[in-house]
């Protein structure tokens, strides 16, 4: 079976003995691609760290009995940052509500299998409730800067909701979860959705979708503050995002800050935030959420104690609990 096709599979129990073939390159890792059941979960350490690579098979994450569809292309061109994964319950039904996964990797690094490895737990209590996951891929800021990625976002979702039938998603219940640079762009996706802002639109395309919901694990909110803002290295994430450095560009800095489009229409959040975030201060959330109240949005501001950046500290029972909360009241 090639790689490159759209592979449909249902996991066994037995873990996968499959090989992971890593390419290292200038300065984080790319995967190859992963054969079979594999799954590469590598890491990009904050906004200014360094990769870490972790092999977990996909049968060591996934209930029995899961479903997956990989590389699906969702915007009718053969760019491999143009795919996303789907992944159904074990449990058959018409159609599933859909959590969307956007991964993290300072816009830079990463695709649509990171963050899984360390938030095992909460995958598997999502898929065991009902839930389908879609995890996205989305064009890195030293190919293409900003607004490349949210367009990308916004495509992926829109290509959802538009061929849920044919993928078993309701896609009237959709609801985001995003990691750092991923919960970044899951924030700017949901609060631009019912503005205007068609640059943000992939091919200049209003999507016909609607959030329900949000799940931010230590985003950024606000580049103007975000630390590493003032970072004059044009190799630093955010410049590179930018393609510049934030005081040269205040105005595409502000369009770039999830917190510039809050209002009164916008959908729940729930926040979860490291107390010792090296890379995204904590103080971006505490923003994100003071300006939600001030429109009146239901949200929620979790500050995990001791946690820093990433890590299993997030894939507790407790923050479970909140995010199981958060979908039956916005998901029902």
């Amino acid at each position: 079976m090639s790689p490159e096709k759209i592979i449909r599979t249902t996991f066994s129990i037995a873990k996968t003995s499959a090989d992971n073939l890593l390419v290292l390159t200038t300065n984080y890792f790319m995967m190859k691609k992963f054969i079979h059941l594999g799954l590469l979960a590598y890491i990009f350490s904050g906004l200014t760290g360094t990769v870490r690579a972790q092999t977990i098979s996909a049968a060591e994450i996934f209930p029995k009995g899961t479903t997956v569809e990989e590389n699906i292309p969702y915007a009718n061109d053969t760019l491999k940052k143009h795919e996303l994964d789907i992944y159904l319950p074990p449990v058959k039904k018409l159609s599933y509500p859909l959590v969307v996964w956007i991964h993290g990797g300072a816009w830079m690094s990463n695709d649509k299998h990171a963050d899984m490895g360390y938030m095992v737990n909460i995958i598997r209590n999502l898929v065991n409730a009902g839930y389908a996951i879609a995890s996205i891929d989305y064009r890195w800021s030293t190919t293409a800067p900003f607004p490349a990625q949210v367009q990308d976002c916004n495509a992926a979702i829109e290509f959802l909701y538009e061929n849920a039938a044919q993928y078993n998603i309701d896609n009237g219940q959709i609801a985001l979860m995003g990691f750092s640079a991923g919960a970044h762009l899951a924030s700017l996706v949901a609060l631009s959705n019912n503005d205007n802002e068609r640059t943000f639109y992939y091919k200049g395309k209003k999507p016909q979708f609607k959030i329900n919901v949000v799940f931010d694990f230590y985003g950024p909110s606000d580049l103007l503050t975000l630390k590493g803002h003032d970072n004059p290295d044009p190799k630093s994430p955010i410049n590179l995002l930018l393609g510049g450095t934030v005081a040269d560009n205040i105005k595409l800095a502000k369009k770039a800050s999830p917190v510039t489009y809050v209002d009164v229409g916008d959908p729940p959040f729930l926040i979860i935030q490291g107390e010792k975030d090296e890379s995204v201060n904590p103080e971006q959330s505490v923003e994100l959420s003071t300006e939600l109240k001030k429109s009146r949005v239901k949200n929620e501001l979790v500050i995990v104690p001791g946690a820093p950046h990433y890590g299993v500290m997030f894939d507790s029972p407790e923050n479970w609990a909140r995010i199981q909360d958060f979908l039956n009241k916005y998901m029902q």
